[in-house]
């Protein structure tokens, strides 16, 4: 059999494992505890920095920069590192295990007194917050096919829930009780979430169906390499990362977009962005298990792509700020394209390489965190002051700077990528061959 037709069967795996009421619960608010440590941290790390160092506010953005390339980078490391160990070892152990090195890093950076021990410390919280990958894979082990890709939505609720709340609390938190205030607060939930978890996780893989552990496919280029025997992984892997890409342009350059092209103050900016993780949250845990079985994961991921490239161009010539509100109302329905996307890729994976699967798909959306920011902060740069230089990763492309002032140039080029993602996708569906029934299965089919 080619390897074509061979990716127009899907792979049987076992069947889901009933979990406990509680277990979804714990998966969802594991998820939204590392969404919240991730956005806790930003009204209040400058500040942090500041006092810890004792030196200015460009010397703390300075370190501020780092911290969040260590942090990506050990996602990107770790995540098809832990995917593979649950693969291995079961997903529990290794949920639990890392959450409760995750609540404990957090402990340490509340009380570090050096700059050396906070970069420690989020070098470590990067390394055991990368347990998106088994998350998902739990949430593919507990879930029949037809129901994967809304359940995965519910993990992207948490997402958008993370991005409201998040800096929220840690604004609240740290202008009542100091600086260190929220980092005391995320080791707290995350003690209470690991003891809430040792009594309503259980183990979802069964030991005859788990794997050796292989370190030279612990790796986002192993496990891709070991997706090519599935046609349709690479190209899916490849929409995700030119989407990725892409949607780095709103935590990358927004807050600089909207102030220097609406002269909004950090209220408007953090209203915006709340507004922003409130319609995530309503169209990835709530429309996904509405739009997604009705449409067909294909159809789905088509749609939410074509809104979102049309979106990218949108903000670029907004005018006015009720614009961007009316805007973002729209770009929200691009979040059924992850889940829909998900769900077709863990549909022709076996049930024993499901962490491995997870653990690529969150090792790619690493690659673009690390990437992103900094090629959409240069083009934003060079857009908004045409006369300086235009710089990439240290190597000047356009000594006099770009040729004219047009803010709205990093989502330009996301929509760009947007283009690009859905042509990989086109091809993608192609390999796929299957009839679309095969991709919105009714409710109650097993």
């Amino acid at each position: 059999m080619s390897a074509d037709a061979s990716s127009s069967v899907e792979v049987p795996n076992q069947a889901p494992k009933k979990a406990r009421p509680g277990a979804l619960i714990f998966i969802f608010v594991t998820v939204l505890l590392n969404m919240i440590g991730l956005g806790v941290i930003m009204p209040v790390m400058p500040q942090l920095i500041m006092s810890v160092s004792g030196e200015d506010l460009a010397y703390a953005a300075k370190w501020g920069g780092y911290l969040t390339f260590v942090y990506a980078l050990m996602q990107f490391i770790m995540m098809p590192i832990i995917g593979g160990l649950s693969d291995r070892f079961g997903r529990r152990p290794v949920l639990l295990t890392s959450l409760a090195a995750y609540s404990f890093d957090f402990l340490i950076m509340a009380i570090a007194p050096t700059l050396q021990l906070i970069a420690a410390a989020r070098l470590v919280a990067g390394a055991f917050a990368a347990t998106f990958s088994t998350a998902n894979a739990y949430i593919a082990d507990i879930s029949p096919p037809e129901k994967r890709a809304a359940n995965f939505g519910l993990m992207g609720a948490a997402f958008g829930l993370g991005f409201i709340i998040g800096p929220a609390i840690g604004g609240f938190l740290g202008e009542q009780y100091g600086v260190r205030a929220p980092f005391y607060f995320v080791a707290a939930v995350g003690a209470a979430n690991f003891l809430f978890g040792l009594f309503v996780l259980p183990e979802t893989l069964p030991r005859e169906s788990r794997r050796k552990f292989d370190w030279r496919r612990a790796n986002a280029l192993g496990n891709l390499k070991q997706f090519a025997k599935y046609p349709v992984m690479l190209p899916i892997a490849g929409v995700l990362f030119l989407s990725q890409l892409a949607h780095w342009a709103y935590p990358s350059v927004w807050a600089y977009y909207a102030t220097e092209k609406f002269s909004w103050s950090p209220g408007e900016v953090a209203a915006s962005l709340s507004f922003v993780g409130l319609t995530a949250a309503f169209v990835q845990g709530v429309l996904t298990r509405i739009v997604i079985p009705w449409m067909g994961e294909r159809l789905a991921a088509a749609f939410a792509m074509s809104v979102t490239m049309v979106s990218y161009i949108a903000f670029a010539f907004a005018t006015t700020g009720w614009m961007v509100y009316a805007i973002i109302l729209v770009s929200a329905l691009g979040g059924l394209a992850q889940p829909a996307l998900q769900g077709i890729m863990s549909r022709t994976m076996p049930a024993n390489a499901q962490g491995e699967l997870q653990g690529a798909v969150a090792a790619i959306m690493s690659i673009s965190m690390v990437i992103s920011p900094w090629l959409m902060t240069q083009i934003f740069a060079a857009f908004s002051d045409p006369g300086e230089p235009v710089a990439f990763f240290g190597a000047v492309v356009l000594p006099d700077g770009a040729p004219f002032y047009f803010p709205g140039a990093p989502f330009i080029f996301s929509a760009a990528m947007e283009v690009f993602a859905l042509a990989v996708l086109v091809y993608a569906f192609r390999k796929i061959q299957r009839p679309r029934s095969a991709d919105a299965a009714p409710p109650d089919a097993g």
